[in-house]
């Protein structure tokens, strides 16, 4: 049995790494972040980035709310099985802001939608996320990547890897509008 989870997770990372190498090699349309090394924090507030119907959007505009932002792509397994549970918990605390950035092309996200449907909003960062995530404290620049503010803005915590909804539950529960 352990050794199956072993291999099980061995193939996920692998699928993961080799996913974001193929990505790394791709130009994105998307903008990538122009993040101020003194405050990737405040740069990612402040980054404009296009929804699937490519209005723009930041995080900026929703100041003084929690949030919850869920870096992930349609080529990582572990990202796609957490979005249902993400879904069910932004149902159950309406006043936290959920959004999923993709680290992935808009074409992409667009086909995976029509098979997958989440109720919190899509927004397109594209392959050149890596040195975002980076600097947000994701030195691999895995995926999934889940971080949780506070409505001043301040980080609560980071989640590398599938979230455990009871324990994002337990979280999102203390976070005051």
């Amino acid at each position: 049995m352990n050794r199956r989870l072993l291999l099980s997770a061995g193939v996920a990372i692998a699928a993961t790494v080799a996913g974001g190498y193929t990505l790394m090699g791709r130009k994105s349309p998307a903008p990538a972040a122009s993040a101020d090394a003194g405050d990737p924090v405040a740069a990612l507030m402040q980054l404009q980035l296009p929804d699937l119907s490519g209005a723009s959007h930041s995080l900026a505009g929703w100041k003084g709310q929690p949030i919850v932002v869920n870096f992930w792509a349609t080529w990582c397994a572990p990202c796609v099985r957490e979005m249902p549970e993400l879904d069910a918990l932004q149902k159950k605390y309406p006043h936290v802001r959920f959004v999923g950035i993709g680290v992935d092309s808009a074409a992409n996200m667009q086909k995976f939608v029509e098979k997958v449907q989440v109720s919190y909003p899509l927004w397109v960062i594209g392959a050149g996320a890596i040195d975002t995530l980076r600097k947000l404290g994701n030195p691999s620049g895995g995926l999934p990547f889940t971080i949780v503010f506070n409505a001043d803005g301040g980080i609560n915590r980071k989640i590398l890897g599938e979230i455990q909804p009871d324990d994002l539950d337990r979280t999102l529960s203390g976070l005051k509008a």
